[in-house]
This record gives C-alpha cells, structure tokens and sequence, in this order.
C-alpha cells in the first residue's frame, strides 16, 4: 500500500520562479502547502541569464512585490549590480535590471521557503494528476506513493521531457544537466489537455581568468540604486557593486557560423520546439540580420565567489568545438576557456488557451498551471504567474473571489491576458510595447496600483499597508498644494529660472504649472517654494512624473473607462455561439474554445472582427430581452 497524504490543500509541482511564488502565496494565505522539485537544490535556480529584470521584466518584479510576492524582496538581498534602463526615455519605460549572485539567490529563496509556516518542501518526481469528474483529488509521485489536496498547480518550467541538445549531442536531462520529468506529460495528455514542444536555448559559460577585460568596455552599476522592493530603501541594500563588460560579434563571428549552419541542429532539424523569436540564438541572429556587421554581446558575472561568466546575447546550439572557435573571435575572449558549453533545450509546455483569466484549467476544477509550462518565457514571467495562480488556488478553497487584473492595471494583467486570450505558439516575452496603457503601468507606481488587492488578498501586511496608505495621501496632499501655492515674479524667481533656460514670468504663476515645465524639476521648485515640506524620495518622484504627465494621464485614462465598459459586458457562461447564425465560422470556433468572459475578451481574440463583435452584442441583448419576456 503507497503512502496516502491527505491533509493538504495545495500541491505546488515545480520548485522554479513560478512555483517558489505559488507555494509562498498559498502558504501564506493560511493553506497547506507541498511544493515538489526534482531537485531541491534548483529551488528558484537560474539555468539561463544571472539577472531580474531589464525591460518590461523589471515592471513585472515591482508589481509582483506590490501584491506580496518574494521575488523583489529576494534580488535586493543578493544582487551584485542594478542599473535603471531606458532613462534617456520617458518614465513609462524606465526597467529596473539587477545582476544576481545566483547561487545566493537559489539558496535565498530556499531559505525562506524552508522557513515559511504551513509549507512543505519535497524532492520528487510527479508522474500523474488524480482527476475525478473533472475535479483534481492530488497527485502519484513516482514512488508511487499519493498525495491528495483541494487544489493543484503545474509549474514545471522546461523538465517535461527535457532534452539539451549542442551539435549533434542529446542529452534528456532539464537544464544544468538536473534530470528531467519524464513522465507527467503523459498522464496530462490523457486528461485531455493539448501539449506543445517548445525550445530555448542558454550561451556558454567561460572562465573570469581567460578573459582580456581591457580589450573590453566596462558597464558599471548605477550610484543611486533603485531597489525592487517597496519594502526597502536604497540605504538598505547599499553594497559595493560588480561590473559587466560590453564587447562585439564581428565579421570573422559571422563567417564561422555561417559555415557552421549545417552542423547546427537548429537548421538541421533535430530540434523540433519552437523557439523564441524575441531572444533568438546567435545563429539566428547571424541569419535574420545578415545586413548587421556587429551584435552587442555582454559579459555577466554569475556571482561573488565564482569565475564563471554568462556571454549575454550568444546562446547557440551549435557543435562544442565550433562554439570554441566563435568565442575566440569576440574582442577580449580570444583566449577564453568555456566552462559549460552552450545548449538549446526542448520541453513540453502547454497551449495557454486552455486556461481562464484565473490561471485554472477550464475542464478540470481546482488545477491550475504557471510559468513556462504556460508557453512563457523567463523568470518574471513565470513568478508572476505564479504568485497568481498561487493566490487564486488559495483564493478558491477559502471560497473567496479569485483575483483578476486586468490590461489596465497591471503587466501581470497583460502577460496573462495575453496567453488566455490570444495564446501563444512560441515562447512569450513580456514586453513594454504589449501594454497598450504603458503611460499608466509605471514600474515606479506598481504599489499605488496593486498594493490594495494584496492587502485585499491577504498578502500584504496591515503594518506595510499603513505606511502605502500613507504615500498614497502625501502624493495627493502635495500635488494638491502645489496646485495653490502662488510665486511671483520677484528677482529670486526670476533668477533660478535664467539659470535652468527657462521663460521668465510675467506675471505669478502656481508652483504646479512651473513644474510642468520640462526643464523645471521638483528640486529646482523646492528652492522657490515658501513652505516646502520634508518628504522622502518616492513621493517626490511621484509627485513630479504626475505633475508633468498630467495631461498624457488623463487621456489615457479615458482609454481606460472605455476599455472598462466592454470588460463590464460579461458574455453569458452557457452560451452557444453556434447559435448565433451570423457570426463567421473561424469566430464561432475561437469564441468556443476560449469561452471569453466578456465582450472586451472576446474583441481581443484573434481571428474575432469588430463585425463579429456588434453581431455578438445584438444577439446578449436578444437573450436579455427574452428573459425578462420569460420572467413575466
């Protein structure tokens, strides 16, 4: 007789970013919680690029902090440089980048899952989901041994079937040789879920020792650093940081892999996932650009106590001694010594199609799914996934209302929406342009955003949620005194302007239209202000981008309420659009499989027209009539 736990209320499948997040969440939410891995030892370990963040991603970190998640609070504690991206841009896109000791970053984060009441931590393979009519009951390890829970979420990163494969080498194991799930997906595809193959791919690593650094451009650390975490202040995760290096593919790159192409398996057919179109190897790159004479290849430290160095921008998949030969022609690398050859890497993930707005699978109740099983690529990606399917798997055995963001508050909102609505059929990438509300969706405002639906949700502290409070109505309280406080054209005044280039008064003006101007900043209008008040570095930054963009804010909040409206219009749960005559066939089908919840859903699917959706409209208005006709 196998081993029989009955006492749970959430199995986590996958110790990754997503299910680190997952099991945190649930745990915390007052459930007990399993989270199974493999290897214990790669809990929230980082198989590709030693860093959180960069563009887009570094929206997605703030946002799962400002909801409760670990992920933020975790890089502040063992990053080893941060830098703010895209400052010469406006603050929309501004991304927060971290290199991350990883080893101290794995082992962090385990850490704190290891002392997280109500969660368990466990090294094994599951090989099977209990399903019931439709219902999860658990899942058989493969020891045979079964746990049983009310809910379950599949965070299994890139192990189903796993194979790494350079040249003409296939090795089936998951990423940094850790042995591969073998056997999930088989009892996944015999509950009906459709499976996709999908590949990325991670560079070489090479010895600090080899490396010519003067032959290379230094890439340091910002002086003021910016932390992930709204739970810290720069002073407290202050540290002395470690440079990365900027160096270049050139012609001789080119010719080598260009040469090599039938060597690679990528070309050659022996692997069959598809791959990332966003972060394409350096095969792919030399291919798709072959008018670029040069690519920007960066040097990463993997850590404090290591010369292990990550070559940012090369992945490949081509053969060991033709990954040699291209190293050695970059600028600084010309003698450099691989540590770990590069690979691609195939597994089994998911068409995301089959799941709600939740996270949760349409046909089976209480089993839910995160990461890059979900088709996603990255580690934001997948903690943000996680951290929601986590609370909504919480969520609902407490029966409570589940959580859903939406486009407009959050990117977490897009990512997901993105992957339900429209799915996917290549590793997704977040990315800045996706979020058609960016202007809105600051990463410097990620808690004004969300900080009330973690409290809400339970993850958020009442002593953190007063000080959020507290921000919140000093913003407020300033921009509104701003707007009052009168200067004039005196010789003091006049004179800061002249020295900033700016237009001379003529007449008094209030301190908020003077900061509307672009060359005026919050700390030039704190010399001319009377009665200035002593207020902290983040109410200042938020104070002075509302003030600026006030008119850019406005109008697309007005884009926001008209894209509330169509959220607002919910699409009846039993209805049969092969009823509706006038819709076109491809519509009909895509409305059928993906089941939208609402009109503004429903406009977003591809191959669903503008006609198909006022054909839709008319026949929920018809419905309605109809029963308020049968309820008289």
């Amino acid at each position: 007789m196998s081993y029989i736990e009955d006492n749970l209320d959430v199995i986590v499948i996958g110790g990754g970013h997503a299910g680190v997040e997952a099991g945190l969440a649930s745990a915390r939410l007052g459930l007990k919680t399993i989270v199974f891995a493999v290897n214990i030892d790669s809990i929230a370990m980082m198989p590709c690029n030693p860093s959180i963040g960069g563009t887009s991603k570094g929206h997605l970190v703030r946002e799962i902090d400002a909801l409760g998640g670990e992920m933020g609070k975790n890089i502040d504690k063992t990053y080893i440089q941060s830098r703010m991206l895209n400052t010469g841009k406006g603050p929309a896109v501004h991304s927060l980048r971290a290199q991350a000791d990883k080893d101290k970053y794995s082992k962090t984060m385990k850490l704190t899952m290891e002392n997280q009441d109500n969660l368990k931590i466990r090294q094994n393979e599951v090989v099977e989901i209990l399903v019931e009519d439709s219902i999860v009951k658990g899942v058989r390890i493969i020891s045979g041994s079964i746990y049983y829970a009310k809910a379950v979420i599949i965070a299994t990163g890139t192990y189903l079937k796993a194979k790494c494969i350079y040249g003409d080498v296939v090795i089936h194991s998951g990423p940094n040789g850790l042995q591969a799930a073998n056997y999930l997906t088989d009892s996944l595809v015999a509950n009906g879920i459709e499976m996709y193959r999908f590949k990325t791919g991670t560079p070489a690593r090479i010895d600090k020792r080899t490396v010519n650094f003067k032959m290379m451009d230094e890439q340091k650390g910002d002086e003021k650093v910016v932390p992930f975490s709204f739970t810290n202040t720069k002073e407290d995760i202050k540290r002395e940081q470690i440079s990365c290096w900027l160096t270049y593919t050139n012609k001789r790159t080119h010719e080598i892999i260009d040469n090599n192409l039938h060597r690679s398996p990528l070309y050659g057919g022996e692997i069959e996932g598809t791959g990332p179109r966003y972060c394409p190897s350096i095969e792919d790159k030399v291919i798709r650009f072959h008018d670029k004479e040069r690519h920007q290849i960066f040097l990463e430290p993997e850590g404090e106590d290591t010369n292990e160095m990550y070559v940012q921008g090369m992945s490949s998949s081509l053969p060991e001694d033709v990954q040699k030969e291209m190293y050695r022609t970059l600028s600084g690398l010309e003698n450099c010594e691989i540590m770990r050859t590069a690979y691609a890497i195939e597994y089994d993930c998911i068409n995301p199609l089959q799941l709600k707005q939740t996270l949760e699978f349409k046909k089976i109740s209480g089993l839910y799914s995160a990461g890059q099983f979900n088709g996603s690529s990255g580690y934001e990606e997948a903690a943000a996934q996680g951290l929601i399917a986590g609370i909504n798997a919480g969520l609902k055995i407490k029966e409570e209302e589940e959580i859903i963001i939406d486009r407009s508050e959050g990117y977490i909102g897009v990512l997901i929406d993105d992957l339900v609505t429209k799915g996917t059929n290549e590793p997704y990438r977040m990315m800045t342009s996706r979020a058609e509300y960016r202007l809105l969706l600051r990463q410097d405002n990620a808690d004004l955003r969300l900080t009330d639906k973690g409290y809400k949700v339970g993850l958020i502290n009442k002593e953190r949620y007063n000080y959020f409070v507290h921000k919140r109505q000093a913003i407020e309280i300033e921009i509104q005194r701003l707007s009052k406080v009168i200067v004039g054209t005196n010789d003091k005044v006049q004179n800061i302007l002249r020295e900033c280039g700016s237009t001379l008064l003529r007449s008094g003006i209030t301190l908020k239209e003077l900061l509307k101007r672009p060359e005026m900043t919050y700390k030039v209008i704190e010399s001319i202000d009377p009665n200035r008040l002593p207020l902290s570095s983040d109410i200042v930054e938020q104070v002075e981008i509302q003030i600026k963009y006030e008119g850019y804010i406005k109008r697309q909040k007005k884009q926001v309420a008209q894209f509330k409206k169509l959220e607002k219009k919910l699409i009846p749960e039993d209805i049969n659009y092969t009823d509706i005559k006038s819709l076109r066939i491809e519509a009909t089908q895509k409305l059928n499989k993906i089941r939208p919840l609402s009109i503004g859903q429903a406009s977003r699917i591809s191959g669903v027209s503008p006609a198909d959706i006022s054909v839709l409209l008319v026949f929920i208005e018809q419905l309605r009539q109809q029963k308020i006709i049968d309820s008289k």
